[in-house]
This record gives structure tokens, C-alpha cells and sequence, in this order.
């Protein structure tokens, strides 16, 4: 059964770094596409995923800064986000579907809450100057 739980989140200095977990997918992990989306007040949206082949995929605001990596032994997910900005602020989820990622035309970045079914309870960033 799957229930994710984050952690690693807190407050850190415009420029710092942060990494975020995320545990339990339970015995299946290998076919689940995952990631991570950010609320900021508004909608959630992904900014780091990675399909169950391993192949990550980055919103353009986080290409460059976060990187989303899995440790398979382990069965945890990850995200290190470094040169942190203001907007960066808000609640991060760990999500997890099962199999690929939808496919998205044209490089565009498609990716949306309703194709992910496993959500955790998210971990709050707070990035000040």
C-alpha cells in the first residue's frame, strides 16, 4: 500500500539549499512514475518527475536548481533543490502514479495533479532574503 510521507522541509536563505524525501511506496516502487509538485498560494504544480524508467523530467523555473533522484534500495525519492529563490516558497508533495508519465506533445510540459493518484501530506519550504 502506498503512503507517502516528506520530509525535509524548512526555511533557509535565498541561495541555500534544501533536500526533500519521500518514503513509503511500499513493495511496488519500481513501477511507480513519481515527483514532486509545489504550492505556492494557488494551484499545485509539479516541478520534478521522474518516470519508472528513471528518466527525470524539470518544470522550466527549477531546471538547473533541483534535481529529483530515487534510491532504489532504499525505495525513497528525493529532491535537491539548491539556489533557492522566494518563489520557490510553499508546500512540496511527493506523488506517484503507477507506470509512465503521461506523454506530452511538442516538449511541452502537460503534467497535471489529476494524473497522479498517491499524494503525501506535503513539507513546507520557506526561502527569505
Amino acid at each position: 500500500q502506498v503512503q507517502l510521507v516528506e520530509s525535509g522541509g524548512g526555511s533557509v536563505q535565498v541561495g541555500g539549499s534544501l533536500t526533500l524525501s519521500c518514503a513509503g511506496f511500499g513493495s511496488s516502487y519500481a513501477r511507480y512514475s513519481m515527483g514532486w509538485f509545489h504550492q505556492a498560494p494557488g494551484e499545485r504544480e509539479p516541478v520534478a518527475l521522474i518516470d519508472d524508467s528513471g528518466r527525470a523530467n524539470y518544470a522550466d523555473s527549477v531546471k538547473g536548481r533541483f534535481t529529483v533522484f530515487k534510491d532504489i534500495s532504499e525505495k525513497i525519492l528525493y529532491l535537491q533543490m539548491d539556489n533557492l529563490k522566494p518563489e520557490d516558497t510553499g508546500m512540496y508533495y511527493c506523488v506517484a502514479r503507477e507506470g509512465r508519465l503521461p506523454r506530452c506533445y511538442g516538449g511541452s510540459w502537460c503534467y497535471k495533479s489529476s494524473h497522479f493518484a498517491f499524494w503525501g501530506q506535503g513539507t513546507q519550504v520557506t526561502v527569505s532574503s
